[in-house]
């Protein structure tokens, strides 16, 4: 691991729980993958960007992302260029490959990935049918896909909060339909608890403010505590996270 790595998994039980989370979930997943893999588990993170949520996996990760074009995807710090992948190769051990595409109209093999994680993407995707069904493509037989998306059963995007590049925010009963169609095992729970300590946690670090350290993390240690049990609760909760496997 590089120094940068060891540094995130030093800081990991205090930065925000849904990181932690789906850190942890992925952790498991991998470690249940009991083939042969002489190889190393091929992990495709699309629209990774950075893709804090694979460092330090014992997984060849290829990033996947669209490059950086508009005014709000330089804004919300979405998408490739080359100063991001440059900078991403020389932090992380892990890193296997880097696609600037479209999944919507993606290039790769088919059957070419053990699994796919797409964390916070599906939501800004116009054509989200066609970019899950290209997911299940390159997925191998017996290979999971694991999804984080806003819980749109209690966030609306809408209002004077609207993200401007989320094209929707799912039910749970929405993305359970839409994975349905090119998965065959689909489990769909919520997750992190909304409120105060959700919000304070992701008040970012400032070396002019040091004190907002210990600020942040005290809220993310007392939303990790809130988050407990919550995976059945529509209202109140900050996230949808989606287990699909494919045959």
């Amino acid at each position: 691991m590089t120094r940068y790595e060891w540094l995130r998994w030093l800081a990991l039980p205090v930065l925000p729980v849904h990181l932690q989370l789906v850190r942890q979930d992925l952790k498991r997943l991998v470690a249940s993958m009991n083939r042969d893999y002489k190889d190393g588990v091929q992990l495709l993170d699309v629209g990774g960007r950075k893709s804090p949520y694979t460092i330090g996996l014992p997984v060849q990760v290829t990033l996947l992302d669209v490059p950086q074009e508009s005014a709000t995807q330089t804004e919300l710090h979405l998408g490739f260029t080359e100063t991001i992948l440059s900078s991403i190769q020389d932090k992380r051990s892990n890193i296997q490959g880097l696609v600037i595409e479209d999944m919507t109209q993606s290039a790769q093999p088919s059957e070419i990935y053990d699994a796919v994680a797409c964390i916070e993407v599906i939501e800004h995707v116009e054509e989200d049918a066609l970019f899950v069904k290209h997911i299940a493509r390159v997925l191998k037989p017996g290979g999971w896909a694991y999804f984080t998306t806003p819980n749109g059963d209690f966030i609306k995007n809408e209002g004077p909060h609207k993200n401007p590049d989320h094209v929707r925010h799912y039910s749970k009963r929405e993305l359970e339909e839409l994975l349905k169609q090119y998965f065959d095992i689909v489990e769909v729970t919520y997750a992190v608890k909304t409120g105060k300590y959700r919000v304070g946690g992701l008040t970012g670090f400032s070396k002019k403010r040091p004190w907002l350290f210990l600020k942040t993390s005290f809220c993310n240690l007392v939303n990790r505590l809130q988050s407990r049990n919550v995976s059945q609760s529509s209202q109140n909760t900050a996230h949808l996270i989606a287990k699909v496997r494919k045959s």
